[in-house]
C-alpha cells in the first residue's frame, strides 16, 4: 500500500503563486510515477501533470504549461507543484496520484492510489 498526503491549498488571487506539497509513505519502492490531477465543482477530474518517480521525465498538460512545474525531493518522497501566475479557471480540488504499474498515465484510471486532496481557490 502506498500513502499520500498533500497540502499547501488555499485562497489567493489572480496571478498569486502557491505550492502544493505531497508526501508519499508505506511501499513506495513500488511507485512507477507520481502525477497530479485536480477536480473543479461539477466537472470530471482532469490531468494535470505526471513525472517519473526516479527520474526527470514529465508531461504537463496544455492549460498549465509554462505555468506550473513540478518538482520532487527523493530523500523526502515528496513531490511538489509549483503554480504561478494563477487564473480563476485553476480554482479545482488538486490530487495527488501514485502509479504501481507500468504506463505513463493520463487519466484518472490509470492512478493506483490517491490522496485526500488539497483545495485550490483563485480570486479574480
Amino acid at each position: 500500500q502506498v500513502q499520500l498526503v498533500e497540502s499547501g491549498g488555499g485562497l489567493v488571487q489572480a496571478g498569486d503563486s502557491l505550492r502544493l506539497s505531497c508526501a508519499a509513505s508505506g511501499r513506495t519502492s513500488l511507485i512507477t510515477h507520481m502525477a497530479w490531477f485536480r477536480q473543479a465543482p461539477g466537472k470530471e477530474r482532469e490531468f494535470v501533470v505526471i513525472v517519473r518517480w526516479r527520474g526527470v521525465s514529465t508531461i504537463y498538460a496544455d492549460s498549465v504549461k509554462d505555468r506550473f512545474t513540478i518538482s520532487r525531493s527523493d530523500a523526502k518522497n515528496t513531490v511538489y507543484l509549483q503554480m504561478n501566475s494563477l487564473k480563476p479557471d485553476d480554482t479545482a480540488v488538486y490530487y495527488c496520484g501514485a502509479r504501481t504499474r507500468v504506463g505513463v498515465p493520463t487519466t484518472p484510471a490509470g492512478i493506483d492510489y490517491w490522496g485526500q486532496g488539497t483545495h485550490v481557490t483563485v480570486s479574480s
